[in-house]
């Protein structure tokens, strides 16, 4: 007798972490050679259970480091309330729950809230991770989506030619604690779309087409020089995250053995307790070297591998790629190395970050950032700060947008000649570097303008340290200008409608007497006057004549 098992064939397609290229997991995709049996499973909660353990069990014949990716109908978990099977079936795999992914999958209509949330909780206190899918070309209502507050969000590609909205989902995942990956990539002009708008992780014919055998190695376009700007903080860890390659606290030497050998990619092995935590980490070449030394074999394959293993480095998954740098510094050269393991809020282990990936995009990201730096002060351009602007709206922060520059400078360096002019422009972007150092990004915009980008409340003791110096060219006395538009979350929606709010703020600056300040807020009419005097500005002392407009 014939079952519909018999025709029902899996295939495999891989998630790619955008920053570094590497497949990070693996969805399985039931294929009916026959029939419908997707139709039919959104209807009957107990085959499309079946049919989830049975994507399970074949991505485990096939493949058995890469975290794993499950479908699964958000009818079936608020009608099954979990899935017990499934928990059995990835023990029974020598699995664990926090490797598997399950993406809940539309419709959402006419699915209990209540009892879906409930599943979702029980699968997570198993220790599952959640994903919603189909974002975007669904039904979820918006509310249903922070309830369930997924570990990750799966977008449709169709959602890239609505910028806007994209970057109003990485803002809410970021609220959420979620990452951002984008279904259906077909192309390379969606590739770079989705890149700038801040996804974390994709999947689509692109980089690989689902196939009976996972994939190792797919296609990730080159990348545009500024298609992502990193900023000084550095990016996320999320984007570096690798599967990490665990097993169990109790491991012998001679299962990691079999498993370093087995698979010569992989640069170490986690041994993790039953909640998925980190406690040990082995190094490859290390544990190897050990095993390989004369005796090592029969002195260590059936002892504990914990004895072989170090302390883990851990980093939340909040952290950026400067302070996972900051914690391998501080550990021993001989472990400079070591793979940095990434932990949630639990403390469970979500992957592993490489030393050479971080050290490769950093590196990348300064070398961009030295071709734009302005050759007489060596601060970045406009487009390194307009970049940060633009992060600064897709990640709904408030933030002080500033535009300073030298009055009268054409006075001054017809009066005191370009090389006075060319010192004075030098000291106050050294003046301006020293005094952000740490709150605030100042970038070089051309001639005597500079744009400074900080936390308003940074704004007073920068203006205390600059704008109130006595500043002079050839001997005589000069002042600054500065003009600051606020943007609150909402306010503006990009870098250009940010400097369009700044422009009468500039202008107004201009019109006051000696060093002044002008600060407005986006959105809202009017401005306070913090430095300067009312009345027709004059020239300073020795200069001539102030042209129209100062």
């Amino acid at each position: 007798m014939h079952s519909w098992t018999d025709t029902l064939r899996f295939a495999f397609q891989p998630v790619v972490n955008l920053r570094t290229g590497a497949v990070a997991a693996l969805e399985t995709l039931a294929r009916p050679e026959t029939g419908d049996i997707l139709a039919e499973a959104r209807r009957d909660p107990e085959l499309d259970a079946g049919l989830t353990v049975l994507a399970l069990r074949a991505a485990t014949r096939k493949e058995t480091l890469l975290p794993l990716h499950l479908n699964v109908f958000a009818a079936t978990l608020a009608d099954l309330g979990g899935l017990t099977p499934l928990h059995d079936a990835v023990r029974a795999a020598g699995r664990l729950p926090w490797e598997v992914t399950l993406d809940v999958v539309p419709p959402y209509t006419h699915v209990p809230h209540r009892a879906l949330l409930e599943a979702v909780a029980a699968l997570r206190e198993q220790g599952f991770r959640i994903s919603a899918d189909g974002i975007g070309d669904g039904d979820v209502p918006l509310r249903l989506l922070t309830d369930l507050a997924p570990d990750l969000v799966k977008l449709d590609a169709s959602l890239l030619a609505r910028p806007a909205a994209v970057r109003a989902m990485r803002t809410l995942c970021e609220e959420l604690g979620a990452l951002v990956a984008v279904e259906g990539v077909e192309t390379e002009l969606q590739y770079a779309s989705a890149l700038s708008a801040g996804a974390q992780l994709a999947q689509g014919e692109l980089f690989a087409p689902p196939a009976r055998i996972p994939a190792v190695d797919v296609y990730v376009p080159p990348r545009s020089p500024g298609v992502v700007a990193v900023p000084r903080s550095g990016p996320s860890v999320r984007e570096f995250v690798r599967p990490a390659a665990v097993l169990p606290v109790t491991a012998s030497a001679g299962q990691v053995r079999a498993l370093l050998t087995g698979s010569p990619d992989v640069s170490g092995v986690l041994l993790v307790d039953q909640a998925g935590r980190p406690v040990r980490s082995v190094h490859r070449s290390r544990f190897l070297l050990s095993m390989s030394a004369r005796y090592g074999h029969a002195l260590y394959a059936d002892r504990p591998a914990f004895k072989l293993g170090d302390p883990p480095r851990t980093v939340g998954v909040d952290a950026t790629a400067w302070e996972v740098l900051d914690v391998v510094a501080i550990g021993g050269r001989d472990r400079t190395s070591d793979d940095v393991a990434v932990v949630d809020v639990r403390g469970r282990c979500v992957g592993v970050v490489r030393l050479a990936d971080l050290v490769r995009s950093l590196s990348e990201s300064r070398v961009e950032e030295a071709a734009g730096l302005n050759p007489l002060t060596r601060l970045p351009g406009s487009d390194a700060i307009t970049s940060e602007v633009d992060r600064c709206i897709a990640g709904g922060r408030t933030f002080a947008l500033s535009w300073l520059d030298i009055d009268h400078f054409k006075q001054v360096n017809d009066g005191a000649g370009f090389a006075a002019g060319d010192d004075l422009i030098r000291s106050v972007g050294k003046a301006l570097q020293q005094a952000v150092e740490g709150h605030a990004r100042v970038g070089h915009i051309g001639g005597d303008d500079f744009l400074l980008l900080a936390d308003e409340e940074a704004l007073d003791p920068l203006v205390a340290t600059v704008l109130d110096a006595g500043w002079s060219a050839g001997g005589r006395p000069v002042t600054l200008s500065l003009a600051t538009v606020v943007c609150a979350p909402g306010s503006v929606g990009d870098h250009r409608q940010a400097a369009a709010q700044l422009a009468p703020l500039k202008k107004a600056a201009k019109a006051l007497h000696g060093a002044s300040w002008v600060l407005g807020r986006a959105g809202v009419r009017g401005h306070e006057v913090r430095r300067g005097g009312t009345g027709t500005a004059t020239a300073q002392a020795g200069f001539a004549a102030v042209e129209p407009g100062r």
